[in-house]
């Protein structure tokens, strides 16, 4: 069964109206052969974010994103589940957690 996420209470702007900051994802799975990032920035379409592996089982990911609140999850070998290494985290409507990231404004 596909685990579909729909957007929770998020806040973020498209469009390019706020300069875009740099956040990076990293995870670790020795054992992981497909680790993709799903959430409120791309849809909940995990094939549009696959993080890159490093061939010791550490995966990361860069993304360029606007000011704003932004849930996601890790999707590691089809299995859906929170970023470990993010400690906020906010209820789904599947019973399960989402990651929350949050990207501040940029001061002028």
């Amino acid at each position: 069964m596909k685990n579909i996420m729909k957007k929770n209470g998020t806040n973020h702007r498209k469009g390019g109206r706020a300069p875009a900051s740099a956040v990076h994802l990293e995870f670790t799975h020795p054992a992981a052969a497909t680790v993709c990032v799903a959430g409120t920035f791309n849809d909940w379409r995990p094939e549009s974010t696959p993080m890159i592996s490093f061939n010791d089982g550490h995966w990361m990911k860069g993304l360029a994103l606007p000011p704003g609140r932004y849930e996601y999850r890790l999707v590691v070998d089809g299995e859906w589940m929170p970023d470990p290494l993010t400690p906020e985290t906010a209820p789904n409507p599947f019973g399960g957690l989402n990651s929350v990231i949050t990207v501040p404004a940029q001061s002028a």
